[in-house]
């Protein structure tokens, strides 16, 4: 039962939260209306919107909200462990993505069947692979949300991540072939939400390759699939441990 409200809680925390749902789905209906495209197209259109934009507005004050208003107070003296609140709290943003996404899916889906027009052969891989970004990012976003009050984690990932690729860009051409590119190019690769490595995975180019580690084998579009994971685990880790060591006040701010 808990587990059940503590979920919960992320649908209606506020009214904008549907909102938003609302506004994406039309979004993915309008771009298909006006611009009937082949599945590839529509999928990478979802992967951006649904799989970056969205967790950040959905994720935006998740904690911040409560800790600057103090009812991060009451709720953590309730009878249990601090990190439930933050595991349930993500599982449930996890939830809502994977409505979102499922329903983009269904939105192409009934539009390809009245209009006959566009392509969804294919799509599935992109949905699957907006939704494994989905959770990185609503995972960094909420340990961001931990210590930066109201909503404005996700601003600053909005941010960072504009700065940080301009700033990359930079650097490539800066770099050139020079030895340490591929170590530069390694960390924003295995250490940043993997919005690279998803995208190639949901285009399908590593079905044919494998990674070899040792005597041990594994198809590369599998690992891109738990590399997703443990990126994800890593961040809820840090939130998890922020918040547990994390002093509050119930003075508003």
């Amino acid at each position: 039962m808990r587990a059940y409200e503590l979920i919960k809680e992320t649908f209606f925390r506020g009214s904008y939260i549907w909102i938003v749902h609302v506004a994406w789905l039309t979004i993915y209906g309008v771009y298909w209306w006006l611009f009937l495209p082949e599945s590839a197209e529509y999928g990478r259109f979802v992967f951006i919107w649904g799989g970056f934009l969205l967790p950040l507005a959905l994720s935006a004050g998740i904690f911040g909200d409560d800790i600057a208003s103090g009812r991060i107070c009451v709720l953590v003296t309730r009878p249990f462990w601090w990190g439930e609140l933050y595991l349930y709290r993500l599982l449930g943003l996890s939830l809502q993505g994977a409505v979102n996404l499922l329903l983009a899916g269904g939105i192409a889906t009934v539009l390809y069947a009245i209009m006959r027009k566009g392509s969804i052969d294919g799509l599935a891989p992109y949905l699957v692979a907006s939704w494994l970004l989905f959770n990185t990012w609503a995972a960094l976003s909420t340990t961001l949300s931990v210590v930066i009050r109201r909503t404005y984690n996700s601003l600053l990932l909005l941010v960072v991540f504009a700065c940080g690729y301009f700033i990359v860009t930079m650097l490539m051409g800066f770099l050139g072939q020079q030895a340490g590119k591929g170590v530069f190019m390694g960390f924003v690769r295995y250490f940043w939400p993997p919005l690279e490595l998803l995208f190639k995975f949901a285009q399908g180019e590593y079905d044919k390759f494998s990674l070899t580690v040792g005597k041990f084998s594994l198809p590369k579009s599998v690992a891109c699939v738990v590399h997703s994971f443990i990126l994800t685990a890593a961040y809820s880790v840090a939130g998890i441990v922020l918040l547990t060591r994390r002093q509050f006040s119930r003075t508003r701010d």
